[in-house]
């Protein structure tokens, strides 16, 4: 039986501090110890990761020459891009391609200017691969809203969430032991809207805040401003830790707080219920979609609304052996190997399919204004 080649888009290892990065390893991890009989998986990796996930897996090296000679690469049945971050495809006709959409949060961030040029490159993307998937209902709800998918249909294949070994947790050098603390994590920047939670600390003196991940950007910097001038002596911005730091802190907040107006999926809600913590989200984009009724919700971000909701729910939660059960279940609803499998039978669809006959030149118009744009 001839195996199907199959490429996974892996570059974004290269920053590990990135949520893309963070999927990527999780990808090589999980496909590392899945082996279909009919398929032959090749990961795009960059150099480092040669070889990094089994001898079971084939791999090509990330290189920006295939940017601009996409002839050179080699002939694959599927090419899987598993952001919308393309930066290069196959220019083989008979390649298959799907692409995984996470988010469109642009269009809620950014100037109707910049709105129209991202919206013109996400369509030529999109144009150029043959299967859409979406993580979740909310960004396939945008990707139809805005996107002329020419008759693709745009299937729903949730994020996995990472299990994270409980024996791993490796307390961080920055943590007072002595003092009980709520904890959130993600880059640091005005989507996350963090900046809410530190009025909220300020009526909350018996506890602190770690608010966890790279904290070099201008709106990093102002949430440390205003710790310092106005002397909320609770909060902490340590910066990007390990992930062994990050299980600890899982381990042992008081509960995880998640204050985002902009997410994909909302992966971190995810992995502090797999700990069994209580979790305050806000309601914004896809996070009501993720947490369901197992997650506690803000209504506003007045900090005494947001302390009410905390002060009635984080007693409850504790006291509700069930409750914590459960929250732990949901989360392992969303392990990568589900996810994997998921993509498995989709790839094995897509080679049953007849591959529709495009344009050569409107093909290569196309790649060269998603590549250079």
């Amino acid at each position: 039986m001839d195996k199907k080649k199959i490429l996974i888009d892996l570059k974004f290892l290269s920053n590990l501090n990135n949520g893309f990065g963070q999927v990527c390893m999780n990808y090589g991890r999980t496909w590392s110890s899945i082996c279909p009989e009919d398929m032959e998986v090749t990961l795009l990796v960059p150099e480092d990761y040669i070889g990094k996930f089994g001898n079971n897996l084939k791999y090509l090296k990330h290189s920006k020459k295939y940017k601009y000679f996409p002839f050179l690469l080699p002939s694959y049945d599927i090419w899987h891009s598993i952001t919308q971050k393309v930066k290069y495809l196959p220019f083989n006709t008979k390649t298959k391609k799907i692409i995984s959409i996470h988010d469109f949060n642009f269009l809620y961030e950014e100037s109707e200017e910049k709105i129209r040029k991202r919206l013109k490159r996400m369509q030529l993307r999109i144009d150029l691969h043959d299967k859409i998937t979406a993580i979740s209902e909310y960004a396939k709800k945008d990707i139809i809203n805005h996107i002329n998918l020419k008759g693709k249909e745009v299937t729903v294949i949730n994020n996995g969430v990472e299990f994270l070994d409980s024996d791993k947790a490796q307390i961080p050098a920055f943590v007072q032991t002595n003092i009980p603390f709520f904890f959130t994590i993600g880059q640091i920047c005005e989507k996350k809207n963090f900046h809410v939670l530190l009025d909220l600390m300020k009526i909350y003196p018996e506890y602190n805040l770690y608010i966890v991940g790279e904290n070099f950007r201008e709106y990093a910097l102002k949430i440390k401003e205003r710790v310092k001038n106005e002397y909320i002596t609770n909060v902490f911005l340590p910066g990007a830790i390990s992930e062994n730091e990050k299980i600890w802190l899982y381990q042992h907040c008081k509960a995880f707080l998640f204050p985002s107006k902009f997410e994909g999926f909302g992966a971190p809600v995810i992995e502090a219920l797999e700990f069994g913590k209580p979790v305050f989200s806000s309601r914004y984009t896809c996070l009501e979609e993720t947490g369901k009724d197992h997650v506690y919700y803000w209504d506003n971000f007045e900090a005494e609304h947001m302390k009410a909701v905390m002060d009635k729910n984080i007693p409850a939660f504790y006291a509700d052996e069930q409750k914590i059960e459960t929250v732990k279940n949901y989360a392992a609803s969303f392990s990568y190997e589900r996810h994997i499998n998921a993509y498995i039978k989709i790839y094995q669809e897509m080679c049953l399919e007849k591959k529709k006959r495009k344009n050569i030149i409107f093909n290569i118009y196309a790649y060269f204004k998603m590549a250079f744009s």
